[in-house]
């Protein structure tokens, strides 16, 4: 790959990249490992069982957020 050849976009998104990973390397998930509540147990399962969905893009009109 060559830097000088890409997009503004395009090398916008390969730093934005570069940033997440390098972040999830430093900070980890702080809950990895950890045991799940029953409670969200059950709460996930009743949820990856249901077929109703709701998009992201959903989400943000309902928080009036924009992509």
């Amino acid at each position: 790959m060559n830097l000088a050849e890409l997009s503004q976009q395009d090398f916008k998104a390969l730093v934005n990249g570069l940033v997440d990973d390098r972040l999830c390397e430093l900070l980890g998930d702080p809950d990895l490992g950890l045991p799940l509540d029953e409670t969200v147990r059950a709460r996930l399962k009743e949820s990856l069982a249901s077929s109703d969905r709701v998009t992201g893009d959903d989400i943000a009109e309902q928080l009036g957020l924009r992509w």
